[in-house]
């Protein structure tokens, strides 16, 4: 048998360390390691490790930081609410304090003024000046400029050419009546044969009316013989070569304010060779200043040439007489105001009054209408309170009677309103009625009968009221234009140089009227200073420079008209001035 090796030594085994609920078992038996102890049915107390200071202070520190952070959360929540209600309750006083505040006059607060002092304006007629003193300054005649012998006016034969002057007279009432009597200088500076004016009609005054219904055609060809020959149209030959069509006549454009040279220059060769020349438009296409003879014949036209046709002379007597019977308290004189505040006036102004929303958006209608997108373009800058500050808004009439009374007139003065529709009548209206219940216009004056014939006629409508305005004691203007303009100048021929006109200072009147705080006492002292310039301003003859145009003699007829008036026949001061009056008074 073979040997039997022995069997290899046992390696002792190896026993593990084993770790069980925290605890670490060592063992010498070869047995398995024992099975983790059962607990028994209460739980063992295990000892807790106490925290060191550093963890105390840390927790310390993290509910404080906790507690102040909800406390700073609530106070921060609790500041925003108060800040967000208080912008919401003060925004309208805080913004006004951060807005820049509007400038004086800028605002119409007329109203508000009105309604303010209204009671003492009811109860103060203590003041009340008398028409009869109203002017105080008289026009002195060493003032006035002596004639010459030598002046150049002579009274020339014309030399009877057959070359013929063509215009349109464009505008409105007297805007047509300076196209006129330039048109008589015009023809005699070119040695023409004047075609009596032809009147353009325009979409805005939508007048029909011709020369002959406004003016007495035939008074002005015979007042003008010997100076200009005036025909009412074209010979038949001439009209021939031109198909019986003026339009077909070339138009010569002759720049604004044109010279005396550059007629003689420029015009009179064409019309030299053509015999006949038409310019249109003619409004200022001459300028004022011109040689005396030419200067002459403007004076001439204006106010002996030009009467008002026989119909609007007849009702014109009818309405100044009813009006000096309805001032029989203040011996016949009365007051007239040329008020421009129509829709359209309104409109075109880009003025803000008291209408609110309500007016902005009629007046943009009106623009609209009347004018298209003319005034929509971007580049056309609208400033109503600078307009309003300059002077350049319509007066209202509620603006007109405060003004009137705080000057001192009653409020049983008797006012003669010249103007065309009011905007919104009724109640623009109401406040000058309340302070002037003497008032009359023509639609009053007239019966609906003797007003038929001249309605949609603006151009007659406006020369009834020239007509009671000139024979009017004091004469208010309101805004520029025409119409004061020429009459003014009207009112200075006939009145030894004074115009006997009250013309506002409207920049200072707007920052009175805007100020709240004013008292009626203050307002009259404002006024009756106004007054004292006006009459003051009224017999002056304004200083032109040298780097202005002249003054308009329309405007201030003296010293010229009167002196070359005076050096052709001394008696027309006498005798033609005032014949125009009483072929007006009694036609």
């Amino acid at each position: 048998m073979g040997s039997i090796k022995p069997l290899p030594p046992m390696k002792p085994k190896t026993h593990y360390h084993a770790t069980t609920n925290g605890y670490s078992s060592d063992s010498g038996s070869s047995s398995p390691p024992p099975s983790p102890r059962r607990h028994s049915s209460h739980r063992h107390c295990r000892r807790r490790r106490l925290p060191s200071k550093a963890q105390i202070f840390s927790r310390r520190e993290s509910f404080l930081a906790g507690l102040l952070l909800g406390r700073s959360f609530r106070y921060f929540f609790f500041l925003t609410l108060l800040y967000v209600s208080g912008l919401i309750m003060c925004a309208g006083p805080f913004s006004a304090m951060m807005l820049p505040r509007p400038l004086p006059g800028s605002i119409y607060r007329s109203h508000e003024i009105f309604q303010k002092l209204w009671h003492e304006i009811q109860s103060d007629n203590s003041s009340a000046i008398e028409l009869s003193s109203v002017w105080r300054y008289k026009r002195k005649l060493k003032e006035q400029k002596l004639c010459s012998n030598t002046t150049a006016s002579q009274h020339i034969e014309s030399t009877g050419s057959d070359r013929y002057l063509i215009v349109e007279a464009n505008g409105g009432l007297n805007q047509q009546r300076s196209s006129i009597c330039n048109a008589v200088a015009v023809a005699r500076l070119l040695d023409a044969i004047l075609v009596i004016p032809h009147f353009e009609f325009h979409n805005v005054w939508r007048d029909p009316s011709e020369f002959s219904d406004v003016y007495d055609e035939d008074h002005f060809v015979t007042t003008l013989e010997g100076y200009v020959k005036v025909v009412r149209e074209l010979p038949e030959e001439v009209m021939e070569r031109y198909a019986f069509n003026i339009s077909n006549i070339a138009n010569f454009r002759v720049p604004a304010w044109a010279t005396a040279s550059f007629y003689l220059e420029e015009v009179y060769p064409v019309l030299h060779q053509q015999g006949v020349i038409r310019i249109a438009p003619f409004a200022n296409r001459l300028a004022m200043k011109v040689p005396p003879h030419i200067q002459f014949l403007r004076c001439l036209a204006n106010y002996e040439a030009l009467r008002f046709s026989f119909p609007i002379s007849a009702l014109s007597k009818k309405l100044v007489n009813r009006m000096v019977e309805k001032s029989s308290s203040s011996g016949g004189k009365y007051v007239s105001v040329h008020l421009r505040f129509e829709e359209d006036m309104v409109a075109f102004s880009f003025c803000v009054y008291d209408g609110g929303e309500a007016e902005n958006f009629e007046m943009d209608s009106i623009r609209e209408k009347g004018w298209g997108e003319k005034f929509k373009r971007k580049d056309r800058v609208i400033a109503p309170d600078l307009y309003r500050i300059n002077g350049k808004c319509p007066m209202t009439p509620l603006e007109v009677g405060m003004m009137l009374r705080g000057m001192g007139f009653a409020n049983s003065t008797p006012i003669y309103l010249a103007s065309g529709n009011i905007y919104q009548a009724e109640r623009n209206l109401a406040p000058l009625v309340e302070m002037f219940p003497f008032l009359q216009t023509k639609e009053l004056l007239a019966t609906p009968d003797e007003l038929a014939p001249f309605q949609g006629y603006s151009s007659r409508l406006a020369a009834l009221d020239y007509m009671v305005c000139l024979f009017s004691e004091v004469f208010v203007t309101t805004q520029g234009g025409n119409f004061p303009h020429f009459l003014m100048g009207h009112r200075r021929f006939l009145y030894d140089g004074h115009a006997k006109t009250i013309k506002p200072d409207k920049s200072k009147l707007v920052v009175l009227l805007q100020d709240t705080s004013i008292s009626w006492d203050a307002f009259k002292d404002q006024m009756k200073a106004m007054l004292a310039e006006s009459d003051r301003k009224g017999i002056m003859i304004p200083r032109v420079r040298k780097t202005k145009r002249k003054t308009s003699i329309y405007t201030n007829p003296l010293p010229d008209c009167r002196c070359l008036w005076e050096s052709q026949n001394s008696t027309l001061k006498s005798t033609h001035t005032f014949h125009m009056l009483d072929h007006s008074l009694n036609p």
